[in-house]
């Protein structure tokens, strides 16, 4: 089963850390935040809840301010503040909140595709950012999609649409050339489901987004970042530009953690995305595509005949 995350930096429970590396802030008692117009139906309660998957947790920050963390499992995965839908807690999120910032001109709608929903965090900002736009949220647990919908209020957000849906399957639904973005984050346990990492799965994409139009993959990765590395190997076959952001220290063997492997068949914002990943939070390294080749050399794609369980057909 197709696990999803949309949060924390973390590897799934009982599973290693994947570090947040972010410096403690303290922040001063604050007071109740008025919700921002896109969350004024948002009613969420603090519980534990079953979902397809396990549970899901609502768990307010211990301010009152606003700020909602949604824990699949135990595992902090989403980050929602009813306040301010542009507030991106985790360090990876706000990575590609970077990207989303700068796959069109400011303001300007998109067509979005998610795949791994959670709280929505980025398709919230997405809409927060760049009003109009048309989103797509994919999540296999429909039990997790009404959870969050009931309790962020996301069916009043204009323009997002949530789909209970293997993500395979639910990319095999839309048409060509129909999206701006493609963000996959979704897991099983520790791994991202090889059905979607495989060079068909990146060929899918492809054809499902628009001429300029990214892929976003979050990969929770070793020291090593083999899969990082695999990935990537899967995306070159099919796109012409693929570059990896993740914390140095990642990149240089020395920790486990989040790399996403950014993917276009046109030229990447290079210049854009090394500026603000410069001004983070947390640092981070924008790899350019000459070096991931390098990365990617005598890596091995998957291919969908080599799985252990085929895709399943779309019906």
């Amino acid at each position: 089963m197709l696990r999803s995350f949309g949060g924390r930096s973390l590897i799934r429970a009982n599973l290693p850390v994947v570090s947040d590396s972010r410096a403690p802030r303290r922040r001063p008692p604050a007071r109740p935040t008025t919700p921002h117009p896109l969350l004024r139906r948002a009613d969420p309660r603090p519980g534990s809840y079953p979902i397809d998957t396990g549970t899901a947790d609502l768990l307010p920050d211990g301010d009152g301010a606003g700020g909602w963390t949604v824990a699949v499992n135990g595992v902090p995965s989403s980050y929602v503040h009813l306040g301010d839908p542009t507030r991106l807690d985790f360090e990876y999120v706000q990575w590609t909140g970077h990207i989303v910032d700068a796959v069109a001109a400011p303001g300007t709608p998109i067509s979005a595709v998610h795949i791994g929903g959670a709280g929505c965090t980025l398709a919230l900002y997405t809409a927060t950012t760049r009003p109009r736009s048309r989103q797509l949220v994919l999540d296999v647990d429909a039990a997790l999609i009404a959870l969050t919908r009931r309790a962020f209020g996301l069916k009043h957000v204009p323009g997002l649409r949530l789909k209970a849906a293997d993500g395979r399957t639910g990319l095999a639904g839309l048409a060509d050339a129909s999206a701006d973005i493609v963000i996959r984050d979704a897991f099983d346990h520790r791994h991202v489901p090889p059905h979607l990492t495989t060079v068909e799965y990146h060929q899918e994409v492809a054809r499902v987004l628009r001429p300029g139009g990214i892929h976003v993959a979050n990969v929770a990765d070793n020291v090593g970042v083999r899969e990082s590395r695999i990935e990537a190997a899967a995306a070159r076959a099919t796109f012409s530009h693929v570059a990896m952001i993740a914390e140095p220290a990642q990149l240089r063997g020395r920790r486990y953690g989040n790399v996403l492997v950014v993917a276009a068949t046109a030229p990447l914002p290079h210049d854009t995305l090394v500026r603000r990943l410069a001004g983070g939070s947390v640092r981070a390294r924008y790899v350019a595509p000459d070096r991931v080749a390098e990365l990617a050399a005598g890596a091995h794609p998957r291919v969908d005949a080599h799985l252990a369980t085929p895709p399943s057909e779309p019906g």
